[in-house]
């Protein structure tokens, strides 16, 4: 397909839940074949950026996305790789504050790994408390951990699917993310279409900033509500939607549209 010159479009990926489905064991996780299909469908498009952002290790979430030309986000954004490679961090002042505030969270998050059943997942900037396996009669005891990591100043704690996110720096998660990708790219929210998809507490933060912007927001499954987003069942719904999304935007003038071949 040809495309004429548009508005461009950045378009933002989870990638748990978002682009492939939630499993037991989360580093069984892959790509879903639609969406792989799908991000390949976009990044043909010169007017198309495509990211996918994780709050998984950028290591990690790299090796899960065998896309060219897709930027790829670790640590919900402190953490970035460009096509070609290149890596970007956060900086000195950042890891600084990073050390200081482990010191202080971890005898909460040691705590959380003492209650049996519970997984407590180290991503260095964030960290990931994984109830799946926790006994019932110790769910008194997790709320009353995790009020506590909510009234802790300096960290943000998001909900996902049998897992709570602590991020350590305060100004951090997806929203963030977003907007460090927007300026690391150049680009203007509120002059360039974003499109945002996910499934979780800290992609709803994200999707309601891209909405505010005039952007889109898509939320896949039903763990999140965010009013004015779209709502999808699961990742082979959203490579569908995405698909119809970008071939009937009214600024994409293709050469079929205008009698040409495709």
């Amino acid at each position: 397909m040809i495309y004429m010159l548009g508005p461009r479009s950045l378009w933002v990926f989870d990638f748990d839940g978002t682009l492939s489905s939630i499993v037991p064991d989360r580093t069984e996780a892959r790509l879903h074949r639609e969406c792989e299909r799908m991000i390949r469908f976009l990044a043909r498009s010169p007017w198309n950026r495509v990211a996918v952002l994780s709050s998984r290790a950028l290591d990690d979430i790299v090796s899960r996305v065998p896309v060219p030309g897709v930027f790829v986000g670790g640590a919900s954004g402190l953490e970035w790789m460009f096509p070609g490679g290149h890596r970007v961090g956060p900086g000195p002042a950042s890891e600084a504050l990073l050390a200081a505030k482990r010191r202080t969270v971890f005898p909460l998050i040691e705590e959380a790994a003492s209650i049996p059943g519970v997984e407590v997942e180290d991503k260095r900037w964030s960290v990931a408390i994984h109830y799946r396996n926790a006994s019932p009669r110790s769910f008194r005891r997790r709320v009353s951990l995790l009020q506590r990591l909510r009234n802790r100043k300096g960290i943000k704690v998001f909900r996902g699917p049998e897992v709570v996110e602590v991020q350590m720096l305060g100004g951090g998660g997806k929203s963030a993310g977003v907007r460090r990708l927007c300026r690391l790219v150049d680009r203007d929210p509120l002059r360039e279409r974003i499109v945002y998809a996910g499934d979780d507490e800290n992609d709803a933060v994200a999707i309601r900033w891209v909405l505010s912007k005039g952007g889109a927001g898509i939320v896949v499954g039903n763990r999140i509500t965010v009013p004015k987003a779209r709502h999808v069942e699961g990742p082979a719904d959203l490579a569908r939607a995405v698909r119809e999304l970008e071939e009937s935007a009214p600024e994409r003038i293709t050469a079929k549209a205008r009698g040409g071949t495709t």
